[in-house]
């Protein structure tokens, strides 16, 4: 509550339940005041919220249910042992969620700032979305994946999730060091409210000498691996017409040019993270996705980095052709490129747009659930204005997460779109689009841009939970967050990575699956 004379106060009474709907409202209050405040004002606000919680009685989360598997520790860890005397910041992910890997470098910069012997230990509660997320293999995958450098508890049946009142992912929840709740945090974008969170909560409780520096066991898991040659490839392309593929490594954030007899050719990048731009030996990347080859050009989904690069192979150059290097929020685009932020590309491939052949890179912008287009060359969208040599623009998606078709492109919705494949002959004159998180197969009309169902999902545009590994057509097939889908013209036949099902299913215009886990359908 705020009194009229401006002053900040809480009703501790309110203080006494352990989830986030009874935090809600206390920190709400906070929030109010933070948007108006300065700099100077905004650490005694929190210092004062702070001091009426802890004057108060608990909110003391549940602890970790016994029997979980942890990776990145030598143990199980419990906030009454382990971690009692710690600021304790929990991050609810599953390793699918785009937004929860948006927020990992906010994670990884807290971890720079300040150690667990300063008082903080971060803990990823995986509460996973599919069925295939559950599975403690695959999440080590991700945690190595993604580089996750704290440790991570498999709460496969969401335990804590629904004891606390988790609605979504990300949620960021920080402890104090009674394990009693303090703030929350819903969705990416809070930055700066998590290091005003966690900076203040550590000096107020270091000032009450309430923070132990102990240590909590951690024991990463990559650092019992052997080296590899390549680590978590993203996508590969093919040229036929040089008999070339080139692989994205993405674990090793590299791109890689090797022969039809696997020679290698080409290694461009390092094994570290970067985004310089150079010659092969001095360009980096940071965990690169999509790829795709003409000639002597290869066009980069420098994912992470938010990036679209192009390798002149003749050159031996790596430049930068869209994005400025971090996560963009804008929507829309229309900026060239080097200008445009851009967020989280996943996949792109070339396209013609109203000129010259192969005028067009369609991107698969998972970041902002949008398909966007960077014009090698002047050209037009479909239904829409000239676009000149350089300009990055929304094509299709609200940015709206959802499963959401519509014949007019910026009104449909997409979930995380992760796979193109680009189908121009008649009469399929379309994108192909691997929708992730609604689990289905769209299609995107290059003639006007409309966009349809193919197979997966329902038809409710808002649940994103319609998934499985059913055989059958349209909404009566499911399948389980599909990575990648890849187009055979010769053999009119539609290839799609089910990748939570393990299996690669091929599709018919019709919208049926055959029941195979290798399957093999034919367009017609």
């Amino acid at each position: 509550m705020k009194t009229p004379g401006g002053k900040f106060v809480v009703d501790v009474n309110m203080a006494s339940q352990c989830s986030l709907s009874t935090l809600f409202p206390l920190q709400s209050q906070l929030e109010c005041d933070l948007d108006e405040a300065t700099t100077e004002d905004k650490e005694q606000l929190v210092h004062q919220y702070l001091k009426k919680l802890d004057d108060g009685e608990d909110m003391k989360t549940p602890d970790f249910h016994p029997g979980l598997e942890w990776l990145n520790t030598e143990g199980p860890l419990s906030l009454n042992k382990e971690l009692a005397g710690k600021v304790v910041l929990l991050d609810f992910f599953t390793y699918c969620c785009i937004n929860c890997m948006h927020i990992l470098p906010d994670l990884h910069q807290l971890e720079k700032r300040h150690s667990v012997k300063d008082g903080l230990v971060i803990v990823g509660v995986h509460s996973a979305k599919f069925p295939n997320e559950k599975v403690l293999d695959n999440i080590r995958r991700a945690v190595l994946r993604y580089n996750i450098c704290h440790p991570v508890v498999n709460d496969s049946e969401a335990s804590l999730w629904h004891e606390l009142e988790v609605s979504c992912w990300p949620t960021l929840v920080l402890l104090g060091p009674r394990g009693n709740l303090l703030f929350s945090l819903v969705g990416e974008g809070h930055r700066d409210r998590l290091m005003l969170f966690t900076d203040s909560t550590l000096r107020f409780y270091k000032e009450k000498s309430l923070l132990k520096t102990h240590s909590v066991g951690i024991k990463l898991y990559k650092d019992s691996l052997p080296p590899s040659i390549l680590s978590f490839p993203g996508k590969v392309a093919v040229d036929r017409s040089s008999q070339r593929l080139v692989i994205a490594d993405s674990g090793h954030h590299r791109i890689l040019v090797v022969s039809s007899t696997g020679q290698l050719l080409h290694t461009i990048g390092g094994s570290t993270r970067g985004r310089q731009d150079g010659s092969f030996s001095e360009a980096s990347f940071s965990s690169p996705q999509g790829v795709a080859i003409k000639e002597d050009v290869v066009y980069v989904a420098d994912t992470e980095n938010h990036l679209i690069r192009k390798i002149d192979l003749s050159q031996g150059r790596v430049s930068t052709l869209a994005g400025v290097g971090a996560q963009g929020t804008d929507k829309e685009g229309g900026a060239m490129g080097p200008q445009q932020p851009i967020s989280s590309p996943w996949d792109l491939t070339l396209g013609t747009a109203g000129g010259a052949e192969d005028n067009v890179l369609w991107i698969a912008m998972a970041g902002t659930h949008q398909i966007w287009a960077l014009f090698l060359a002047d050209g037009k969208l479909p239904k829409g204005s000239e676009s000149k040599a350089g300009m990055c623009v929304r094509w299709a998606g609200s940015g709206n997460e959802e499963n959401r078709n519509n014949a007019y492109p910026h009104k449909a919705g997409f979930a995380q779109p992760s796979g193109l494949a680009s189908a121009p002959e008649e009469p399929w004159s379309c994108l192909f689009v691997a929708d992730s998180e609604s689990s289905t197969i769209r299609t995107l009309a290059l003639k006007d841009g409309a966009v349809k169902h193919l197979v997966g999902g329902e038809r409710d545009p808002l649940n994103l939970f319609a998934f499985g590994d059913v055989d059958g057509k349209g909404v009566d097939a499911k399948l389980q967050h599909p990575l990648g889908v890849a187009w055979a013209a010769e053999q009119k036949l539609l290839y799609v990575a089910d990748s939570y099902n393990h299996k690669v299913n091929d599709e018919c215009h019709e919208g049926s699956i055959s029941p195979f886990s290798l399957i093999r359908l034919t367009l017609v």
